[in-house]
């Protein structure tokens, strides 16, 4: 399943949380102006699964960049949608600049994932696509990713229900449910979890992604139902949930990924490694 792939480079994105008491309502609404992304339809709550393995220091530089609210701050993940061996995994970066966000992302063979998260620089047939754009996704993501030291901290797995334009991408709604986050310190993109902790259990996470300028019926619909805006970062979220130290380092000769949450060793000390000057950390340059 090749979900998103289609969805352009830069746009703009908010976020609200809302109850699942008027969720259907504003699907009513929504579907007025949009329709049901191809991959929801005939899903069970018109929804399919999301994972997502986060890779980041371990100091975890890029959750303390959101916190702090750095202004160029990005995110490493790895994005797949199910355990088909066929299936791509995709190698993204996700930045924000204030309400913008800028997606590189590239869809990777299954079997070349393990190399090239572990550091070995991609060669084109490790590729699902030779177009350009995404080799040089591709490219920027290993550098990103050697000057960091990153490696995995983290699987995020939620359903999500999407409506798109019927016409372009210029338009997008998301409805994000049952958000469940366990610390992963190995690279493997199985859907499977061992302890996961849910985030924001009784909430929905409603995003809305534009390219140009808001919708007018995105802000008729803000006030209908009353949306108060909400910054919700899922990698983020779990990591304040759970405790910084339950991500610092896996590799400290135990294996945390067997344990359950209230075993797991407190303030592990992370594996000291030289920190690269934030500016060359970004991806705008």
């Amino acid at each position: 399943m090749g979900q998103d792939h289609r969805l352009p480079q830069q746009r703009f994105e908010l976020k609200y949380l809302i109850d699942e008491s008027i969720a259907g309502a504003m699907r009513d609404f929504i579907g007025s102006y949009l329709e049901l992304d191809d991959y929801g339809v005939g899903q069970p709550n018109l929804s399919y699964p999301v994972h997502s393995l986060y890779l980041d220091s371990d100091d975890l530089h890029t959750f303390h960049a959101t916190i702090n609210g750095t202004k160029n701050r990005f995110k490493l993940r790895l994005r797949y949608y199910d355990e088909r061996p066929d299936t791509p995994v995709f190698f993204e970066i996700k930045g924000r600049v204030d309400y913008c966000i800028l997606k590189q992302r590239c869809g990777v063979l299954r079997e070349a994932v393990p190399l090239l998260a572990a550091g070995q620089l991609p060669s084109l047939e490790h590729l699902v696509s030779k177009e350009p754009r995404h080799w040089a996704a591709m490219q920027r993501f290993c550098l990103l990713l050697h000057q960091l030291n990153a490696r995995p901290k983290a699987h995020n797995r939620y359903v999500r229900e999407a409506w798109v334009s019927p016409h372009d991408n210029s338009v997008r709604v998301t409805f994000d449910r049952n958000v469940e986050i366990e610390p992963c310190f190995r690279v493997q993109t199985t859907t499977g979890m061992n302890h996961p902790t849910p985030v924001l259990k009784e909430f929905v996470i409603l995003e809305l992604k534009f390219t140009d300028r808001f919708p007018d019926w995105f802000r008729e619909m803000v006030r209908i139902f009353n949306l108060t805006w909400w910054a919700s970062a899922k990698y983020v979220g779990g990591v304040l949930l759970m405790g910084e130290h339950c991500f610092h380092d896996g590799d400290n000769s135990l294996d945390w990924q067997g344990l359950a949450p209230r075993e797991w060793p407190m303030g592990a000390p992370p594996r000291e490694a030289p920190m690269p000057e934030m500016e060359t950390l970004s991806m705008y340059e």
